[in-house]
């Protein structure tokens, strides 16, 4: 049987490239997975070798300590593979398929999934609805960050690409397609950004780019991009976004000076649960600064998109209330201004294929947005610890050597 190598979190700041078991038809026992999915039997599963997989921030909250994660699990949901082996219930994904996999688990089988709401099905997570693979309380779903993965129901999750040879070709594009794309893009989508709108988007990590990206293809006039960080914000610009700076002051200031009104049609949170203040307190934690902030810059009516994590468990909060997800978020701010707030996972397959037809006709270069940097696999620790620094880049995991660089 092949070997396998994957990217472990071992404790706060600290990631290691193990060793791991070879994927079975079957979910074993491990790190976070939850003790009713043990010997779950997956004759539905594919078994595909990892072409593209990538760090996300979400994953950087794990391996910040900022999340209840064990220690020992494989990390990564981000995942771009190749099939090699399917179970004897996959009807349609065949061995040698390229495909996609959003990084929500679901079943197509129960109410969410047949409503279209994949990021919380009922069936692949006994703790709660939604489920991901190697995150944190989401089954015990074996990460992708490695050479090889398992995909569960994979006739029903996993997005082919039409053409091999060119999806190679833009392969650093189409990884995006398992989140980052989809999430930012959910996030512009659900704040009703459309033909002419001005847009607020909060973080400049990838996510925030990707939005950001979202929101021009989705027809915004302006879109405005916070952030602290100069490297991410010239990132931003080099695409053709207006930028503020977060660290010098309340970005209703700033927008006025762009838009000359101090507030915009549509406004995404890209930053979650570990933001900073602004001005004189941007470099302390305040975990409710971009939601507040969100609501306080968008006009009545309108609407935000929340893509940005928050957790039930915060180990690292700033205080008891922070530490189960509870913050100080002015709802009677929202309440007063009707607006409309969407939050959650994204549900990736809303989305993935219309976008995978604007990669595929050059009408998205996604990568390029969001600075897509391709290293191998044993260089995760390295990664983890330049994407934690701030760095504006988007690292791309290349475990078999398959993409060009």
């Amino acid at each position: 049987m092949a070997e396998n190598r994957g990217v472990a979190y071992i404790g706060p700041r600290k990631v290691e490239v193990h060793d791991i078991e070879f994927p079975t038809f079957e979910l074993q026992d491990g790190p976070g997975v939850n003790p009713a999915n043990v010997g779950r039997k997956l004759p539905h599963a594919a078994i595909l070798k990892c072409v593209a997989t990538n760090i996300c921030g979400s994953d950087q909250h794990m391996v910040r300590g900022r999340t209840t994660a064990p220690e020992g699990l494989i990390l990564g949901h981000e995942i771009t593979g190749e099939v090699i082996e399917t179970g004897p219930g996959v009807e349609y994904i065949k061995v040698g398929d390229l495909c996609s996999v959003p990084f929500n688990i679901a079943c197509g089988r129960c109410r969410m999934c047949k409503t279209g709401n994949t990021g919380v099905c009922l069936n692949v997570n006994p703790e709660r609805p939604g489920s991901a693979y190697g995150y944190v309380d989401m089954g015990g779903w074996v990460g992708g960050q490695a050479e090889y993965v398992l995909v569960p129901y994979a006739d029903w999750n996993l997005l082919k690409f039409p053409d091999k040879d060119q999806a190679m070709e833009k392969i650093l594009d189409l990884t995006m397609l398992s989140d980052i794309f989809p999430t930012g893009y959910h996030g512009a989508y659900t704040a009703g950004v459309t033909s002419g709108s001005t847009v607020y988007i909060a973080g400049a990590g990838p996510v925030g780019l990707a939005a950001a990206h979202s929101a021009q293809l989705l027809g915004a006039a302006v879109v405005i991009v916070g952030d602290l960080i100069p490297e991410r914000l010239e990132q931003a610009r080099s695409f053709g976004c207006e930028t503020v700076d977060i660290s010098k002051g309340d970005p209703k200031d700033q927008i006025e000076q762009i838009l000359g009104v101090p507030e915009v049609d549509a406004a995404v949170d890209a930053v979650g649960f570990e933001a900073r203040g602004h001005g004189g307190d941007a470099g302390h934690e305040a975990p409710a600064t971009v939601l507040n902030s969100i609501m306080d810059v968008t006009r009545a009516a309108g609407k935000l998109g929340i893509p940005g994590l928050y957790v039930t468990g915060d180990p690292g909060g700033i205080d008891e209330a922070a530490k189960v997800g509870s913050l100080s978020i002015r709802i009677g701010l929202g309440w007063a201004k009707s607006h409309s707030f969407t939050t959650g996972q994204c549900p990736v397959m809303r989305y993935h294929h219309g976008l995978m037809q604007m990669i595929l006709n050059d009408k998205a270069q996604i990568a390029k947005a969001v600075n897509a940097t391709v290293i191998s696999l044993d260089e995760a620790p390295q990664g983890y610890k330049d994407f934690d620094s701030g760095v504006a880049k988007k690292f791309v995991f290349n475990p078999h050597g398959m993409i060009k660089t």
